[in-house]
């Protein structure tokens, strides 16, 4: 039974699409966005990533045509990955002045000198024959040894002209380490966005096949985080603060908003969330056979993660989000 005086009603403020606006605790803008894109050698290298709709592989020439696009769109920040590189069991082709993310950095500061951000994905999965992200030595992959590589793999970016480097491998100490290395060559103004916590999780399918990284044996679970630890998670992210991180992240997102939240709530860097590939793809491939309405869909997961707390939100989406103006 409804009392026939009813004080307290909060539909008053949902009347209208006005209202509700006004009302919003939760807003998004396109600066908060930072769009990943995979780099290889070559020239004329356009290819569409089929686990990834909407996604391609570029070589340096045809990114300068895709990311001036971007910029008209309003994308200004960029993440690299590089792919098709050498393999070795050290991944030395990480840190090669001649990789494809390097020729690609040089390539893109030529043509759009500051007005384009520039991030660097600093990991060795898509480097080494083995597909794990450090050196593995007795069956093991080895913390300091990989960190060392790791540490020449952002100095390589730096020197090339990034802006912000960030390492994916979870290796102890790997902030310190690059920072270290980046100060001691000059490069003190060049910042670290810091997988803090990256979880070992299953949402990486589509990205494992777009960059050939997946691992050949094992998996990734004695460095990457487990995915029951919050408490571990709030650890990982403090003592990378501690070390000379700028920004922290979360990876992925989508089932993380408790860690986005608490991490947001302890740590006064600006914080980060990776909207990684498989929540991308099933989002995609849903759409793609009817089951949801894409852009209602994406657009109420960029709000979780804002309203848990991500001040900054990568994702493959955003490109779709200014084209089709979601945002």
């Amino acid at each position: 039974m409804i009392p026939k005086m009813l004080i307290h009603r909060p539909r008053r403020l949902r009347k209208n699409k006005i209202v509700r606006e006004m009302m919003a605790e939760t807003r998004l803008s396109k600066d908060m966005f930072i769009y990943p894109l995979f780099v290889t050698n070559g020239k004329k290298v356009k290819h569409a990533i089929d686990a990834m709709p909407g996604v391609c592989h570029f070589s340096p020439d045809t990114l300068i045509i895709e990311v001036e696009y971007l910029l008209q769109l309003g994308i200004n920040k960029i993440l690299l990955f590089g792919v098709g590189e050498k393999k070795s069991p050290k991944g030395k082709s990480s840190f090669s002045a001649k990789s494809a993310v390097a020729n690609a950095i040089i390539a893109l500061r030529k043509a759009f000198g500051d007005s384009l951000y520039i991030i660097t994905d600093v990991c060795m999965c898509a480097y080494t024959n083995h597909g794990h992200c450090g050196v593995i030595e007795k069956e093991e992959v080895v913390n300091d040894a990989s960190v060392e590589i790791l540490a020449k793999m952002a100095l390589a970016h730096a020197k090339a002209g990034a802006d912000m480097v960030a390492p994916s491998d979870m290796m102890d100490g790997r902030v310190a380490g690059i920072r270290k290395k980046l100060d001691e060559n000059g490069y003190s103004n060049t910042a670290i966005l810091s997988y803090s916590t990256k979880f070992a999780s299953a949402y990486y399918g589509p990205f494992r096949a777009v960059a050939d990284s997946a691992p050949q044996k094992g998996d990734r679970k004695s460095y990457q985080m487990d995915i029951r630890n919050a408490s571990e998670a709030l650890r990982e992210s403090l003592l990378d603060e501690a070390e000379g991180a700028d920004m922290l992240m979360v990876k992925p997102a989508l089932a993380y908003l408790d860690v986005i939240q608490t991490i947001k709530s302890n740590s006064l860097l600006p914080l980060a969330c990776y909207n990684v590939s498989g929540e991308y793809s099933m989002v995609k491939m849903a759409a793609q056979n009817g089951l949801v309405n894409e852009q209602a869909i994406v657009m109420e997961n960029m709000y979780a993660f804002s309203r848990a707390g991500a001040d900054i939100i990568i994702t493959y989406h955003v490109k779709d989000m200014l084209e089709q103006k979601w945002l």
